[in-house]
């Protein structure tokens, strides 16, 4: 069996760092489909615009989301090449776990 030794990089662990937090999945899955100004975001998180804008620091300092300035505005969007590379860090594991097979079956 193959010795994997994974070292993650400052980028990476800020990526699960961000992803730890629930308010800022809750922003990603409404990113999911298109991108959105703050106000947007408020309205639908039900949050204030400082408590949002903190998490979206966060999420931008990870690479997570991109934005964009169009007026007083600013837009955010997914910036899916980061989220892929933490999808990737994560299959690194499953492909060398000798505990889980790489595929599931499921009875259904």
């Amino acid at each position: 069996m193959p010795n994997l030794t994974t070292v993650a990089s400052p980028q990476t662990i800020a990526g699960f760092h961000a992803l730890s937090e629930p308010l800022r999945l809750q922003i990603l899955d409404l990113l999911r489909t298109h991108e959105l100004c703050v106000c947007d975001l408020c309205e639908a998180l039900s949050v204030p615009q400082s408590k949002l804008s903190f998490h979206l620091k966060v999420l931008r300092e990870a690479e997570l989301v991109r934005s964009r300035q169009e007026g007083r505005w600013i837009y955010y969007s997914l910036n899916l090449p980061q989220l892929v590379m933490l999808e990737q860090f994560l299959s690194e594991y499953r492909r060398f776990s000798s505990v889980m097979p790489t595929r599931f079956c499921q009875d259904g």
